[in-house]
């Protein structure tokens, strides 16, 4: 008889725990963020503006979970990547810019083809940019639950940027993802790399060139690059090599003198160079697809984005930019 007397107050107090660990609603989500955000220092009123308007996207969030599954082939990358158009594009701004390229080269240490590549591979030299709000996209990400942790930070840091005066709430747009700018940085990375090259004030990768290529290259060279180096270049292999060899890790760095013995040539089957550099014998479609021997600045563009496709598109286009075509 005890256990029907006490059943319905069991039920009773797992409805509560249900009703206690439900997602909040959005409303809720929001008020409780803008009291967080006070927490941390900003004044109601700030917060007050900055949140106006800011609504759940259902968009948004269909974007993050519907992200491309299916696997293109290296060679297929390339070609949408790095077509002849966007080649020729980025040989005309970089003698357009110049001057500015010039400056930040001699600067920071990083080669101008390098962040005109990465400039034409994040936003198409400033055209794609992102027309999302910067705060409602990462409201709707960190109430959407997944990576909240990560949005937050990144709510965070858009605010103090805001707050800072780099750019106004209204001209504060981006990817649906967060990332921002003619260089896509997420606000993190704004707020570590960042530059005001020009002094007027404000890091602005909006529209100020001069701040997207020497942003662009303060994080390369924060993060390790070296002016006196290249990326790496394609290679090939004799038929029996054993690609155990073959990957990013440090502990599968070897000096050319190495990858030599074990029969790794360039591309075109001459000898490696002799100098004394460290690389890493990379093949992303496996062992019947393309080959590379990596240098420390490739492992650093690795830090810009974690996909080596991404790295050897971007590579590839420097290639291509210093040949001229």
């Amino acid at each position: 008889m005890m256990k029907f007397i006490y059943k319905p107050l069991i039920i009773t107090l797992v409805l509560i725990s249900q009703s206690l660990n439900a997602k909040p609603s959005f409303e809720v989500y929001l008020a409780n963020l803008k009291l967080e955000a006070v927490g941390q220092g900003y004044t109601n009123e700030f917060i007050e503006e900055v949140f106006t308007n800011v609504s759940y996207r259902e968009k948004t969030v269909v974007a993050d979970k519907n992200q491309p599954e299916t696997k293109l082939t290296l060679d297929r990358y390339l070609a949408t990547r790095v077509p002849d158009w966007k080649v020729k594009k980025a040989v005309d701004l970089m003698e357009k810019h110049q001057v500015i390229l010039n400056r930040v080269e001699q600067q920071f240490g990083v080669q101008k083809r390098f962040i005109v590549a990465l400039w034409g591979n994040e936003s198409n030299f400033g055209k794609i940019t992102g027309t999302h709000s910067v705060i409602n996209s990462l409201v709707t990400l960190a109430y959407e639950g997944r990576r909240e942790a990560l949005f937050k930070k990144q709510l965070f840091a858009a605010l103090t940027i805001l707050k800072q005066g780099h750019v106004k709430k209204e001209d504060f747009l981006g990817s649906w993802a967060g990332a921002m700018g003619q260089s896509q940085f997420m606000p993190t990375s704004f707020l570590d790399y960042a530059i005001d090259f020009d002094n007027d004030g404000r890091k602005d990768i909006w529209n100020n060139t001069a701040d997207v290529f020497a942003s662009i290259a303060n994080f390369l060279k924060s993060e390790g690059w070296s002016e006196d180096i290249t990326w790496g270049r394609q290679v090939s292999v004799p038929d029996n090599f054993d690609f155990n060899v073959a990957g990013l890790q440090s502990s599968k760095k070897r000096l050319l003198a190495h990858w030599q013995k074990l029969g790794v040539r360039r591309y075109d089957g001459q000898d490696l160079p002799q100098v004394g550099l460290k690389a890493s014998l990379i093949n992303p479609d496996g062992k019947n697809g393309r080959l590379y021997l990596v240098y420390d600045n490739f492992h650093t563009l690795m830090k810009w984005n974690r996909s080596s496709y991404f790295g050897i598109s971007v590579s590839y286009l420097s290639d291509r930019i210093k040949k001229g075509s």
